[in-house]
């Protein structure tokens, strides 16, 4: 039998690189002909595609197949790229949903790699390019900030229990201001890098996405940054579903119904942005304070309601993206 199509398919850890190589044959069957594990560093890497070389067809059409996973799968990406070789990375939803479709009773790093492997192969994949490298520095200055806030919030904590002591430390309450004024002074210089970075085209969409009534700058700017500027995003419910604020059921026959609750198996910085841009909109905006009022009169949670917005939010965002149009109420 002849091979089609060879697909290495790639589950993206920390330290690890686990494969698969999977071939179609011209009977459309398929076997998953190798399996290994590689440290996730520039060593790795390079003895990976030794590996890969010596038991793929060079004459045969070779692609990597992997999920976005975080950060992790980046270095890996870049390197694939520049080494000249052919690559798609998948978002983890649609790899999840797949596997439930096969026959696996265990689920492992191996099995995973399977399965990456066979969607690979039996589906039609965009290969993959290297995002506007403005997209990367604004989402390593965007979450840097983010970290930067999370500290100062804690320091700011740390200063009010020492000054309600009944004999507060001076020498604490004097390092704690300078700590904060400190971090004020950092978060201001990411916000002039954060605009000096950007490019004039993604500075006129934030301009369109920032006539939404709610959503700020900083918010315009995470999404675009999370995204690579809605790079692999396809639909509003690949969207929802990639920052997590997808609704998931667990219901077996009459027996067994379980909460609906979001996800959150997504994107945390996108959830994060959301949350004061879905408060905002829920107090000045009619449409979306009738959708918190109707849900929380059903329910009683004021938290699905609050969801609720910020899953309307961030799909009338990606809407104003695409369209390249400005809010219109």
């Amino acid at each position: 039998m002849e091979i089609l199509k060879q697909v290495i398919g790639i589950d993206v850890a920390q330290k690890e690189l686990v494969v698969s190589l999977g071939r179609v044959f011209d009977d459309f069957s398929i076997d998953i002909h190798a399996y290994g594990v590689f440290k996730n560093t520039p060593k790795g890497m390079a003895d990976l595609l030794k590996w890969a070389t010596k038991i793929t067809l060079y004459e045969k059409p070779l692609l990597f197949v992997m999920e976005a996973t975080g950060v992790y799968h980046e270095k890996f990406a870049y390197f694939l790229s520049d080494q000249g070789y052919r690559l798609s990375i998948v978002l983890p939803n649609k790899i999840s949903n797949y596997m439930r479709t096969l026959d696996i009773k265990t689920i492992t790093d191996k099995s995973c790699s399977e399965a990456i492997a066979r969607f690979g192969l039996e589906r039609k994949l965009t290969e993959w390019e290297k995002p506007n490298v403005i997209y990367k520095t604004l989402k390593q200055l965007t979450r840097e900030r983010d970290q930067i806030v999370a500290a100062r919030s804690i320091v700011k904590n740390q200063l009010h229990a020492e000054t309600s002591e009944a004999y507060p430390v001076k020498s604490t309450i004097k390092r704690c201001n300078e700590l904060i004024k400190l971090l004020n002074k950092q978060e201001a210089q990411i916000k002039l890098e954060l605009e000096q970075v950007k490019d004039q085209e993604i500075k006129d969409k934030i301009k369109k996405i920032t006539t939404i009534p709610g959503v700020g700058t900083l918010t315009a700017t995470i999404l675009l940054a999370e995204t690579n500027g809605f790079e692999l995003i396809k639909n509003k419910k690949q969207l929802t579903s990639y920052a997590g604020l997808d609704v998931k059921e667990k219901q077996s026959g009459t027996s067994v119904k379980g909460k609906p609750r979001i996800s959150k198996k997504g994107n945390r910085s996108i959830r994060k942005a959301m949350h004061f841009p879905a408060l905002s909109a829920i107090k000045h905006n009619e449409c979306y304070k009738e959708i918190y009022a109707r849900l929380v009169s059903k329910n009683g949670i004021k938290m699905k309601g609050i969801v609720a917005v910020q899953r309307k939010l961030l799909e009338l965002i990606y809407i104003i993206y695409k369209n390249d149009t400005i809010y219109d109420e």
